[in-house]
């Protein structure tokens, strides 16, 4: 049967590379003729209605044209669509039955990265959006000792917040992350991976490198020394990645794609090389996962060292469940962790490795997970946004809702910041967890 002939595409979802070099990604009347195409394909099905705010924002400028068809919308107006996609790649994966092989060809989240390629190469970029993202340069300023507490504390003080929002349009009330002087290069300087056999399996070789990422580094150092806790707890070498950099993530959801390529040029030589050593690589962040696994291998396809590195990296729980598979985890568990009302972070979600951060928690006894698969709205940097924060918090409620309604133990989510984010939404003074710290507690190490 022809694709032509039916609704949408029954086979898996495929990609194409994001083709930045290309002639013609830049150009802005091909832009605007492919946005126009998918945006009137998104019009007829709004399916994806329920996301995040980019497709309310769609339907309602259509909805409230003179034509009610996408050709009545102000093209000026699809930058306020485009402004509101963070890249989640949730419509992609879960909800659009358009995305290739269908011949109607729709990928929404790299269209609007190509879009705001084109809008941070005209100018269109504030200075907060480049200072937040620049998470390599404020963690090293604000993780200097004693400015790491006046970092802090300026953070919650509702003066130099009122600051922050009239100099750098930083909302009031968004949860800003903390910083670390005792960050996690000082805190594994000595750290020396254990001298023990690695034991591999047909996916994985049993050793493993953690990359921190520039978020457990410098605000969540306690994170990735639980991650490597729990490795070292199931007898598996395991050593920081030294002298890394960002992701470059955040870079990219701005659309400064330069500065990705400045980024994956630094970390890619120096994991290719671990991965020829023998490691595997893992980080305790969803995104920088993805980030590796998916966006820089779209990006650069014939690149083999990408290749390389993206055949080695593994979310964590990914690698615990293969290990387990294999007979190789240890499932000794000193201390049951009850009931946890479990959020799957959207860039875990989507790396299409299945709920394995609930199966592994599933193995402790008297445990309960219950799994809330809907997007958090926070991004990174979405939520602090000024003219965003608001859309983010409305969101995350049916997260909050979830998470009430759940009356568990305790609440988590692999993605720190959309767990920081429910917290917020709480406002009840809980914290969120990290599973792989509800593991680390499970086995009493």
């Amino acid at each position: 049967m022809s694709t032509a002939s039916r609704e949408g595409s029954l086979e898996a979802p495929t990609r194409h590379p994001l083709g930045q070099n290309e002639p013609g990604f830049y150009d802005e009347s091909a832009l605007f003729e492919e946005l126009e195409r998918v945006y009137d394909i998104c019009h007829g099905c709004r399916r994806c209605v329920s996301l995040c705010k980019s497709f309310p924002t769609l339907f309602d400028l259509v909805d409230e044209s003179a034509t009610m068809e996408v050709d009545g919308v102000d093209k000026k107006d699809y930058w306020k669509v485009i402004d509101h996609c963070y890249l989640c790649d949730l419509c992609y994966l879960t909800k659009c039955p358009y995305v290739p092989p269908h011949e109607w060809n729709v990928d929404f989240p790299h269209l609007m990265l190509r879009a705001k390629a084109l809008g941070y190469r005209n100018g269109r970029a504030k200075f907060r959006d480049k200072v937040i993202t620049s998470t390599d340069a404020i963690g090293k300023l604000a993780s200097i000792p004693i400015v790491a507490n006046v970092v802090n504390a300026a953070n919650k003080n509702e003066h130099t917040r009122a600051l922050l929002e009239s100099s750098l349009e930083i909302h009031p009330e968004a949860r800003l992350p903390e910083y670390h002087s005792n960050t996690l290069s000082k805190r594994s300087r000595f750290h020396k991976p254990l001298e023990v056999d690695a034991v591999p399996t047909n996916k994985t070789s049993g050793k493993v490198a953690i990359f921190a990422t520039c978020y457990g580094q410098y605000n969540e150092p306690l994170v990735a020394e639980d991650l490597l806790a729990v490795f070292e707890h199931n007898r598996i070498p395991t050593m920081i990645v030294r002298n890394s950099v960002c992701c470059g993530m955040p870079k990219l959801e701005l659309g400064d794609l330069d500065s990705v390529e400045k980024l994956k040029n630094h970390n890619i030589p120096l994991l290719a090389r671990l991965v020829d050593e023998g490691w595997d690589i893992i980080a305790p962040v969803p995104s920088c996962t993805l980030q590796f696994k998916q966006e820089l291998p779209l990006m650069y396809p014939e690149d083999a060292e990408v290749a390389k590195v993206q055949q080695a990296f593994f979310d964590p729980f990914e690698y615990l469940a293969l290990r387990h598979k294999a007979g190789l985890m240890n499932t000794d568990f000193s201390n049951a962790i009850g009931k946890i009302a479990y959020h799957v972070a959207c860039h875990q979600r989507v790396q299409r490795i299945g709920l394995k951060t609930r199966d592994v928690l599933a193995l402790i006894p008297q445990t309960e997970i219950d799994v809330i698969e809907r997007c958090s709205g926070h991004d990174g940097t979405y939520a602090v946004k000024q003219e965003f924060h608001d859309a983010s918090m409305k969101i995350v409620k049916p997260v909050v809702n979830r998470v009430k309604k759940a009356q568990a133990d305790a609440y988590a989510s692999d993605c720190p910041m959309a767990g920081h984010h429910i917290s917020a939404g709480l406002d009840d003074g809980t914290e969120t967890r990290h599973p792989i710290s509800l593991l680390r507690q499970a086995y009493g190490v």
